[in-house]
């Protein structure tokens, strides 16, 4: 005869398994993916998409799937297919991260992130930068960030309230980065997201990693953006608004400024048929591009060919 007790354990066990399975940790995203309102994927408000590369925390695994949490703002949470990404081992996991610390200079490889303005302010009209106004950065690449390699390296010597803040999206009650009014202004120019307080976010979460002072941080970023965007790739965007440009050809114009044999370190990303951002492998630390590509590991993925956005709504020629 069962015993009473064997016979609850087993039916226990059994409700235990229609249950959502916690999850709660860090997963970095293997390709853009989109991120849907419900389980079936049947909607996708706000046409919300993961970031390659950049690492997610997962807060619920549940019937195959992953619920994401989406940085902001506003924050959300939404579900994502478990194959666009990866788990990080136990030990990539942070909570503050005291025992990461920034790299050398000579050894730390990083990625460049800019974006192009128009196709930014094309999806998020509503944004401070994007408003008539403000937008002071049309036709222009701007800066994303410049994130440390890799993607787990994230939060480096930040305590666990300023991480959570940062993760809910409430960037605005992150500590405002000290910096000299020369570089504020270079912000205002070339970091236009810093009016909905982007710097704080990619302070917090990237520049920690990158260097103990924020005005390193955003020097080299915002020196190296205003390079590129100066160069014959910039220009060759602007001449092309409107236009279809492919990869292959952004990188031979990059190789022309930058040296030979440095076009494979670009990709660039693509959101709805426009080009919406470009990706620079470096490696080494400074403000001048050429000397941190030569050993930066080459980059693949990303879209092939893509339209230039022009100033406001995005209209088909």
């Amino acid at each position: 005869m069962t015993h009473p007790r064997l016979i609850a354990a087993l039916l226990a066990f059994l409700f235990s398994l229609t249950l959502p399975i916690s999850a709660k940790f860090q997963a970095v995203a293997l390709e853009d993916c989109p991120a849907w309102n419900d389980l079936r994927h049947s909607r996708n408000q706000g046409d919300l998409h993961l970031k390659q590369g950049e690492s997610y925390r997962i807060v619920r695994e549940h019937k195959g799937e992953y619920l994401v949490r989406l940085p902001g703002p506003p924050a959300s949470q939404r579900w994502v297919d478990p194959k666009c990404l990866r788990p990080l081992s136990k030990r990539h996991e942070t909570k503050g991260n005291a025992t990461e610390v920034p790299e050398e200079n000579s050894a730390l490889e990083s990625l460049l992130v800019l974006t192009w303005h128009n196709a930014f302010c094309e999806t998020h009209p509503n944004r401070k930068e994007c408003r008539p106004l403000s937008n002071h950065s049309a036709n222009r690449l701007v800066l994303h960030g410049l994130w440390p390699q890799p993607p787990s390296r994230i939060y480096c010597k930040v305590s666990e309230p300023l991480v959570e803040a940062d993760r809910k999206g409430l960037w605005r009650s992150l500590p405002e980065p000290r910096l000299p009014e020369k570089l504020r202004r270079a912000l205002l120019r070339y970091m236009p997201g810093s009016l909905s307080a982007l710097h704080r976010h990619e302070w917090i979460k990237h520049g920690s990693c990158y260097d103990p002072d924020p005005v390193r941080y955003f020097r080299d970023a915002l020196s190296l953006t205003e390079e590129v965007d100066r160069s014959l790739l910039g220009e060759y965007l602007r001449a092309n608004v409107g236009g279809k440009v492919q990869l292959a050809q952004l990188r031979k114009i990059f190789e022309r400024s930058f040296g030979k044999g440095t076009g494979n370190r670009l990709v660039m990303e693509c959101r709805r048929g426009l080009i919406s951002e470009l990706r620079i492998s470096l490696r080494g630390k400074g403000d001048r591009l050429s000397p941190l590509l030569p050993k930066a590991k080459p980059l693949r993925g990303g879209c092939r060919e893509g339209i230039v956005d022009g100033p406001g709504a995005y209209r088909k020629r």
